[in-house]
């Protein structure tokens, strides 16, 4: 048995943080790795000795794996452990570790390649008879032969990175005409995530949930599954939140998904933690109650299985009460599996969700934390908690060259209506300004009849998004007086007084303002009343208004960034701009880049004529790539960018001309 004395987390963020907060309770240093743009994060201070990669970009950093042994080495590790993402999956880069004689925390590389590979586990899994969707991973990717096993397959399909995870390298396809251009978009998106651009397609499976069972095995073959987590609701194949137990799965079903789960991997050769997820058919038509399936009578398919700790494993220690990453140390220095299966015990309903920088359309956006205040994470009465994996500090930059995740908050309770919330409760009360993220919107879907039904399926935010944003814009428009007005209150210095009024104002006489938010002016006056409350005339005659508790700041590009309860205010003071003519004259619109990113590719140029909907730019941004396409018809007057270049958030991309010439009259 070797003993870890010094381990390298060749990772970034929340889950080095974890890995070195484990590593050191067991008394291991700890190594940690960092590229030019996580030169101050906090896994880099928190690690025994760190060591910088250079470069911006994974693929400068991160994914270099000559870069990644040179600094083992340099740092005298004797093991190292991945993590999730980046190489974590790369069998290439567990050999590499291996032959560096150093300690590998994760499966051997060929099981590995046997079962992160999305071809080979589908391989492996119908010969021990675990149910696959109907699919095709063979080489030949001609049109040809496309066309003929995409008939044989069916519409709806999904085009599937081979190699890794997280939703990246995958499209769904509807109808034939969309094959082309989905498997040339994965293709992209794979070779730049994973290095790897071999694809595959399989059949979709549109209303099913998304449940994986979390496994573990030592070097000995001993294999235990320590339970499910549904991860259904999800945004571009990537999940937001994860519980478990599944609130779908009966005894005998859960059984079931364990013995599949334990039989791939043995069959594997498979050490450590891993993730075998599996489709589980969530009901025969589009809007039919779960309940009209029972559990015992669900299909349920193979999707694919992940040869690395989960993004979603504290969901499993919650539940468990372990320690898994514990548990991967121990089993990487030979130890055998520290308990039995007979011996797991579960306890009440733990849920995650993901706080990730992003817009209510689930955009990436990057920018920089200029306030963070963590919900309190005490211990409720009854027994329930709350867990915050995270790595933000005030004043930090979230780069556009990584995953748009932030951070995960985890609740715990006997039952599962009270984890919800428990978790609602504490998104009100997390604070984090300076650009958006999607607190708002993942309480809105925990606080959704069907999420809180135990309803939802992977389609839930495709069929109840626009809802949900809906009823999000409706609340903010409705705070927007107040949350704004307390917003410039304190920005001027104020303070807001018991009955919420206000100290008294510099000048008596009636002030006028005006904000603008989504788009829309708010025109307003403001006075103090003869008691030294504040009133405010919004265009109905004067109130008198108790402005709530907000905490807010100013951007770079002059807007506010407001909060007050589980409300998110972006907004401009528009108080002293000029004002605007009737006529919008000759004004050319144009195109802004709605993140940072890099251009993948320009698909128009001057003079093209466009239709709304037709793609002019695509974006890569926090690993993943964003088609910009036109809203409306017109025709493209200058392109300010090319393939290649970085552009920057509100950097102009495209202008078009300010009229587009008349068709020419018919006959008559």
């Amino acid at each position: 048995m070797t003993r870890i004395r010094r381990l390298l987390v060749a990772n970034r963020g929340e889950i080095a943080r974890r890995i070195v907060r484990t590593a050191q309770r067991l008394g291991m240093e700890t190594v940690a790795v960092y590229s030019d743009a996580d030169a101050g994060a906090l896994h880099v201070r928190e690690a025994t000795v760190a060591h910088g990669l250079g470069g911006r970009a994974a693929s400068e950093s991160y994914l270099c794996i000559d870069k990644l042994i040179a600094a083992a080495r340099s740092a005298q590790a004797d093991a190292v452990h991945p993590g999730y993402g980046f190489l974590s999956e790369n069998a290439d880069f567990a050999q590499a570790v291996l032959d560096a004689g150093l300690l590998w925390v994760g499966p051997p590389p060929e099981a590995i390649r046997r079962l992160g590979n999305k071809s080979l586990a589908r391989q492996l899994a119908q010969s021990l008879g675990v149910p696959v969707l109907p699919g095709y991973d063979g080489a030949d990717w001609s049109d040809d032969r496309l066309a003929l096993e995409a008939g044989r397959i069916g519409f709806p399909l999904m085009v599937k990175a081979a190699a890794g995870g997280g939703g990246r390298g995958m499209r769904l396809v509807h109808e034939p005409s969309q094959l082309a251009a989905a498997v040339h978009s994965a293709w992209s998106e794979a070779l730049a995530a994973f290095g790897s651009d071999a694809l595959l397609l399989e059949r979709a499976l549109l209303q099913a949930r998304h449940v994986e069972v979390q496994l573990f095995a030592d070097s000995d073959g001993n294999c235990i599954q320590l339970g499910e987590r549904d991860c259904s609701v999800q945004r571009r194949h990537q999940k937001l939140i994860e519980e478990s137990p599944s609130p779908a799965l009966d005894d005998a079903l859960r059984q079931r998904l364990g013995e599949c789960a334990v039989r791939l991997a043995q069959a594997a050769g498979y050490v450590g933690a891993g993730t075998v997820e599996f489709l589980v058919d969530g009901g025969p038509e589009p809007g039919s109650p779960v309940d009209r399936v029972p559990a015992q009578e669900r299909s349920y398919y193979l999707l694919e299985m992940n040869t690395r700790l989960q993004v979603e494993h504290p969901v499993t220690e919650a539940v468990t009460g372990l320690d898994l990453v514990e548990w991967q140390l121990r089993i990487a220095q030979g130890e055998a599996l520290p308990l039995p299966q007979d011996q797991l015990r579960w306890s009440g309903h733990a849920i995650e969700v993901r706080l990730c920088a992003e817009d209510d359309q689930c955009t990436p956006q990057s920018g920089s934390v200029r306030k963070f205040v963590l919900p309190a994470m005490a211990q409720g009465s009854d027994g329930a908690t709350l867990r915050f994996d995270h790595a933000i500090t005030p004043g930090m930059t979230v780069p556009p060259d990584y995953d748009s995740m932030l951070g995960k908050l985890v609740a715990h309770a006997p039952t599962r209506e009270q984890a919800i919330e428990l978790l609602v409760a504490a998104l009100g009360r997390l604070r984090i300004l300076g650009l958006a993220t999607n607190r708002a919107l993942l309480a809105a879907c925990l606080e959704h009849p069907k999420f809180r039904s135990g309803q939802a399926l992977i389609p839930f935010l495709a069929d109840h998004g626009d809802g949900i944003r809906t009823s999000l814009h409706a609340q903010e428009r409705e705070a927007a007086v107040d949350v704004a007005l307390g917003a410039w209150w304190a920005d001027c210095g104020g303070e807001i007084g018991e009955e919420g009024g206000s100290r008294r104002l510099a000048c008596p006489f009636p002030r006028p303002l005006r904000f603008r938010h989504r788009g829309e002016l708010l025109a307003l006056r403001v006075r103090e009343s003869a008691t030294g409350a504040l009133e405010v005339d919004s265009g109905t005659g004067w109130q008198q208004r108790q402005l709530p508790e907000v905490d807010c700041v100013r951007l770079p590009d002059g807007r506010w960034h407001a909060q007050a309860g589980g409300v998110d205010l972006l907004f401009e003071d528009a108080s002293f701009d000029p004002a605007v003519s009737g006529g919008t004259g000759g004004a050319v619109a144009d195109l802004r880049a709605p993140f940072n990113g890099k251009v993948i590719a320009v698909q128009v140029g001057p003079g093209s004529v466009v239709n709304p909907g037709q793609p002019l730019l695509v974006i890569e941004s926090m690993k993943l790539e964003h088609m910009l396409a036109a809203t409306r018809a017109g025709v493209v007057h200058t392109v300010h960018v090319e393939a290649g270049q970085h552009a920057a958030s509100g950097q102009l991309l495209v202008t078009f001309m300010a009229s587009v010439p008349a068709a020419a009259p018919g006959p008559g």
